[in-house]
């Protein structure tokens, strides 16, 4: 059977039963790797990263980007990606990054972009499961029948914490200044927001102690007016998420915490979670990191090991 013809009622089942066996053991940790590639057009730093993950007891690892701004967008290349992280000992999910779809172009050199998005839902979210050996049962937002194409967004819950991936790329959130051009665009922000609004939703009835989201950008970084020129648009592509995500949190009862690959200050040494009240985010932009959760505890989260992805990745 295709896990994609799983019942609702088994997948909900499964999702339970692994939320109860990671409570029995309180505390749990999971594995963040950024955008790996940088600027590099070989797979050797993610290859790395995969092999330091597999060596630590972690229930998930989260992947933000399979590709850089500097590599093709051709299927080949989706397919070697997909293989690379199916070898994974934990459950991979995958966390889109503006690189992997934005920038792409075809032979005319015309944006590519909604065809290589659409190419990489066929690619890697295929089904309600994870990648890597150990299988995480997900559920999407295409199960939604209005959101049918929104596969990349993902959720599950472990113990009394639910986590859940959301698109939302670098570079203005793909915000573009030509007329007409911008469906994608506000498609996706009807989409994030109805996605948002379920998640925390879904928190606030369970009673939940946590909500973890993960994301290319941090939509909560107000852009300055340098940026937005560089965009080419005074309009700020984050604005309406910002504000979603900052007045659902303030309505949560727990803690937020926002996991982005947005590129740090370069005198932050290492990752740290930022905290403003029950919203915290935090930047994982040059080395994979583990993140441990504490049931019951007021702290919830804690920054764990953080590792150079490779050292040849530094030259």
């Amino acid at each position: 059977m295709k896990h994609r013809l799983l019942p609702r009622a088994l997948l909900a089942a499964l999702m339970m039963y692994a939320a109860a066996a990671i409570a029995q053991t309180s505390e749990f940790s999971f594995g963040v790797i950024p955008h790996a590639f940088q600027n590099r057009t070989d797979e050797m730093p993610l290859h790395d990263a995969i092999a330091g993950t597999n060596r630590e007891n972690l229930a998930f690892v989260v992947v933000n980007g399979i590709k850089s701004s500097k590599e093709t967008c051709d299927d080949a290349l989706y397919d070697r990606r997909k293989n690379l992280l199916n070898t994974a000992e934990n459950g991979v999910v995958i966390s889109l990054a503006a690189s992997d779809w934005t920038e792409c172009k075809n032979a005319k050199a015309k944006s590519a972009a909604i065809e290589r998005l659409n190419r990489l839902r066929e690619v890697f979210f295929t089904d309600d499961f994870s990648l890597g050996a150990s299988k995480i049962p997900l559920v999407r937002q295409s199960s939604s029948a209005k959101f049918r194409s929104y596969a990349e967004n993902a959720r599950w819950e472990l113990a009394t914490v639910l986590f859940a991936t959301v698109n939302l790329p670098r570079k203005n959130n793909h915000y573009r200044s030509e007329a007409g051009r911008n469906s994608e665009f506000e498609d996706r922000l009807i989409a994030n927001r109805d996605w948002l609004d379920r998640l925390f939703s879904q928190a606030r009835r369970r009673k939940l102690d946590g909500i973890v989201l993960f994301c290319d950008a941090n939509p909560l970084e107000l852009p300055n007016q340098t940026q937005l020129s560089n965009y080419g648009t005074p309009r700020d592509g984050f604005a309406e998420t910002r504000h979603l995500i900052t007045g659902l949190a303030a309505k949560f009862a727990g803690k937020v915490l926002l996991v982005h690959s947005q590129p740090r200050s370069p005198s932050d040494t290492e990752p740290v979670i930022v905290w403003h009240d029950n919203l915290g985010t935090l930047g994982v932009d040059a080395r994979w990191i583990e993140v441990a959760v504490h049931p019951g505890s007021s702290a919830l989260f804690s920054v764990g090991d953080y590792r150079e992805i490779a050292k040849s990745a530094q030259k």
